[in-house]
């Protein structure tokens, strides 16, 4: 019995020890992994820290990297270097110059031509943003280059007390063919506001031409991507060989809503105060505009002052003398001189045969300094007047009428079919008949 409790104690003293010994390596198990665990954590903490130590650094090389590229950028510069050929590249020219002309471009077709009154005449008078790009492409890639009319034709003396208007022999590149192209009342009347059109013409924040205006939304843009004139330049910057001598387009111009979008215009029967400081902060507006207009090859023609219509008889000599006055007063005094006269529609004075006789009005316009005289025609047509120093010419306008209807006078500079806007004219139809009949 004893040897039997002796046992018994031996065998709990051993399973004791055994229970201390297995509770000991547990708890030497459990502080390792806490001590692991905490390694882990404090290794973790370290690696976030430096990440975020690395990001700062990086950040801050980002910084000063673009600091110093800032610094060393010079300022940015718009000057006008217009392309120069070698003079063995060029050669004299006697041929036709071809005359194009537009009237202002559709910037939003679906305002344009949204079935209201005014939806056939914007058909009939404009072309659309695509179809303005599609024909400029057509005409550089048929080998047109732009010329400025000033340089095409010159007065000289031909006798004793006679002078008369000389057309010139161009130098021009090889293979070019020249071209003068119009834009016709870029006035940006008021009401074409809304209609699909700009309004006025800007300096952008990079000191280049844009046009500013309200897209279908109502939004204000300004862009130079949406108006005939920052598009033209935009392309001549593309193709400086479209260009010669830095020739852009003669602008066209009438004043009685002012100019380029400015309400530079006078009223006849009186201005209070507030309308003449409107009208002079309207002047100082339009005349970085103008000023730059000037500086990248654009120039500047008559359009009379209040568009009318010179086959109407009631605009005899001294009408026509009251206009002439006006447009001096309100457009010429900001563009300058100019010797271009444009007939609006194209209605010529005097019974409306300029080329034959010299009636009194079209003496009136010559004694003003006038000696281009332009209407619009079914051809490049120009000559010279045999009685006074004046030429006398005719030019192919690009519009709805003419893309639908008369595709054959157009196509040694555009084909019709292919500027045509499907997609957002009107179904009014037109006549692509091939005029070689295939």
């Amino acid at each position: 019995m004893r040897k039997h409790r002796k046992g018994m104690a031996l065998v709990l003293t051993i399973t004791a020890i055994l229970s201390l010994i297995l509770t000991s390596c547990k708890r030497n198990e459990d502080s390792w992994k806490w001590r692991q665990e905490q390694e882990e954590e404090r290794r973790r903490q370290e690696e976030l820290a430096a990440q975020e130590e690395k990001k700062k650094r990086d950040e801050e090389l980002d910084r000063l990297e673009a600091e110093a590229n800032r610094k060393d950028e010079e300022p940015a510069d718009y000057t006008y270097r217009p392309y120069v050929w070698p003079e063995e590249e060029l050669a004299d020219y006697n041929g036709r110059v071809e005359t194009l002309m537009f009237h202002m471009v559709i910037s939003y077709p679906e305002l344009a031509f949204d079935g209201d009154d005014y939806q056939k005449s914007y058909d009939a008078l404009t072309v659309t943003v695509s179809e303005f790009d599609k024909i400029l492409q057509s005409l550089y890639d048929n080998d047109y280059i732009l010329v400025n009319l000033n340089t095409v034709w010159t007065e000289r003396n031909v006798g004793r007390n006679q002078r008369r208007m000389v057309k010139n022999t161009l130098r021009l590149p090889k293979g070019k063919k020249p071209l003068v192209l119009f834009i016709d009342d870029p006035c940006y009347y008021e009401s074409y506001f809304g209609q699909g059109f700009m309004e006025k013409l800007v300096l952008d924040e990079e000191g280049q031409i844009a046009a500013y205006g309200h897209d279908p939304g109502g939004y204000e843009v300004i862009s130079r991507d949406l108006d005939a004139i920052p598009i033209l330049d935009g392309f001549v910057r593309e193709h400086p060989d479209f260009s010669f001598n830095g020739a852009k387009a003669c602008l066209s111009l009438t004043g009685y809503e002012g100019i380029f979008g400015y309400r530079t215009n006078s009223i006849s029967t009186g201005m209070t105060e507030e309308q003449m400081a409107f009208r002079a902060s309207e002047i100082e507006a339009v005349k970085p505009v103008v000023q730059r207009l000037i500086e990248t090859g654009w120039y500047f023609g008559c359009h009379t002052w209040g568009h009318i219509n010179l086959s109407n008889k009631k605009y005899d000599v001294e009408a026509v003398k009251r206009d002439m006055t006006r447009w001096q007063q309100d457009v010429g005094e900001l563009v300058g001189n100019t010797i271009i006269y444009l007939y609006p529609n194209g209605s010529k004075p005097d019974g409306g045969d300029d080329w034959h006789k010299t009636g009194d009005v079209f003496k009136f316009l010559q004694s003003e300094g006038f000696r281009i005289f332009c209407s619009m025609g079914t051809e490049s047509f120009a000559t010279e007047k045999t009685d006074i120093s004046a030429v006398i010419c005719d030019r192919l306008h690009a519009d709805g009428t003419t893309l639908r209807n008369s595709r054959d006078k157009y196509l040694h500079l555009f084909d019709a079919k292919e500027v045509f806007d499907y997609d957002v004219r009107p179904d009014y139809g037109y006549d692509f008949g091939d005029p070689a009949g295939e």
